[in-house]
């Protein structure tokens, strides 16, 4: 054979071992990459090919589906109550994706999860009926945060302390997630993107802000504690007006008339004596401080409920004056409503912190269960005898102190304000908070609540956490306790 044709002979047949080579490897171990890429209109076409599955709030369905005009996305999402649920929901877009708990059990609403397929159906890749999201949420107590919040600015969360089930999660402004469901929704879109009061954010777990003084019973946790003071009711060493360590700041309290030179811890909480707080912030240093914290939830990174939070924060790294700002919640502290409603809800569950979870199961179209959350899944944060004098000091704060528009008859309500600075030098209108915990005196049901309005439109020397959060988390409470 000629040379040169020999050589041509050789370098076409590794040419063609080298595509066979490549295919093979495409087809073996590419396919699965390929096939979940997200620019593959396959798999929206897949998505949208029959009525979607379910999310479900107290048996009845808060989602739905419609057929449509398209050519090759047949159907597409509908919300009932889309405004009062989106939180929770999220939303399933044709055009933007999916969000929250859409997002997360996509697979399983639009039938392509491989658990809901028969082996037969595997190995054909027949798309197979979707299955539905059953919710832990109270409707009544969704009901009631939403229409408390009304037009302000803010979010609220309530859970059930002893089995950690979220009960209600609104965030406001809210929108409708049926307005941006379909394909050519890109007005609305681009309206939700252009809102500067951020309605696409969940506030409620996504918006870390300032607690202001209701961190303060995690500070009141850790004195207890760690022994630098042996009960609520045992005066502290804390001078007023108290001066910044190491600076000449003086810091003051709210209330210049308030009972709180060397008050107790109860007296403290009651009046919310900043001069207390960042005493024995700085008595404790950083370190016994954020290990409180940390135990409480600030600083974890992956708070799946099953929507992932967004990290609370306890600082580090800090000088002794700026630790004692983080005793009332400021300096660096950040939070979500989920991570101060977890505060009450571990003092209300006799220092136990359960996980807290917004599904309780997901269920195949016949009903069968997928996967399961289970309910008091809990985790020591302070002992027994800490958790019932903060419960003890907590009702103090709403029979005589700040909180007293929780007050609910025929219930154990405790709670602590707070009033967070905004911006630089407190130029912003303040966050007003409310975090508390009630007891049903009869039935034994209980419930946690946090609640921040960022603004409600109301002039600066209305801002209070007595007088925008504690009416929101009052209604939630007691819808709560009637259910």
């Amino acid at each position: 054979m000629n040379k040169t044709i020999r050589r041509a002979s050789v370098f076409c047949l590794l040419m063609v071992l080298a595509l066979l080579v490549r295919a093979t490897w495409v087809q073996a171990y590419e396919a699965r990459a390929l096939a979940d890429d997200e620019h593959n209109r396959r798999n929206t076409i897949a998505q949208y090919a029959q009525p979607l599955g379910d999310i479900i709030v107290a048996g009845s369905p808060v989602t739905g589906s419609k057929e449509t005009d398209g050519d090759d996305l047949r159907y597409k999402r509908t919300y009932t109550q889309g405004e009062l649920y989106a939180a929770v929901t999220g939303y399933s877009s044709q055009a933007y994706g999916a969000t929250q708990l859409e997002g997360i059990y996509s697979h399983v609403l639009d039938g392509t999860d491989d658990r809901l397929k028969s082996p037969g159906d595997l190995i054909t890749g027949k798309q197979t009926a979707p299955g539905d999201v059953l919710t832990t949420i109270d409707p009544d107590v969704q009901k009631a945060a939403y229409e408390a919040l009304g037009d302000d600015r803010g979010a609220a969360v309530a859970m059930d302390p002893a089995t950690g089930r979220i009960l209600g999660m609104v965030s406001s402004p809210s929108y409708d997630p049926s307005d941006i469901s379909g394909t050519t929704d890109g007005d609305a879109w681009q309206k939700l993107l252009d809102d500067k009061t951020k309605p696409l954010v969940n506030r409620a777990l996504r918006q870390p802000l300032p607690p202001g003084s209701t961190f303060k019973l995690v500070v009141a946790s850790a004195a207890l504690e760690n022994g630098l003071y042996g009960s609520v009711d045992e005066p502290t060493d804390s001078p007023d007006p108290y001066t910044l360590p190491n600076t000449s700041t003086v810091l003051s309290n709210e209330n210049p008339s308030a009972p709180c030179e060397n008050a107790t811890l109860r007296t403290a909480l009651q009046y919310s004596c900043n001069n207390v707080f960042a005493k024995v912030a700085a008595d404790l240093g950083q370190d016994k401080l954020k290990a409180m914290a940390d135990a409480f939830g600030f600083d974890t990174e992956k708070l799946d409920v099953p929507v992932r939070a967004s990290q609370s924060v306890y600082p580090t790294g800090m000088d002794k004056a700026q630790t004692a700002l983080t005793g009332i919640g400021q300096f660096e502290v950040t939070a979500t409503p989920v991570q101060m409603a977890m505060v009450s809800a571990a003092l209300s569950n006799g220092g136990e912190l359960a996980s807290p979870h917004m599904v309780a199961k997901v269920t195949d179209a016949d009903g069968s269960t997928l996967q399961e959350y289970p309910d008091g899944d809990t985790e020591r944060v302070v002992k027994a005898s800490t958790a019932e004098q903060l419960r003890s000091a907590m009702v103090t704060v709403v029979e005589k102190g700040t909180g007293s528009n929780a007050k609910i008859d025929g219930a154990e309500v405790g709670g602590k304000t707070g009033t967070a600075q905004n911006g630089v030098d407190n130029s912003n209108t303040p966050y007003a908070w409310f975090t508390s915990y009630a007891k049903d005196s009869s039935t034994g049901k209980q419930v946690a609540v946090a609640v921040v309005v960022e603004d409600s439109g109301a002039a600066r020397s209305e801002v209070s956490g007595n007088g925008l959060a504690t009416p929101v988390a009052q209604k939630m409470m007691k819808a709560a306790l009637k259910g």
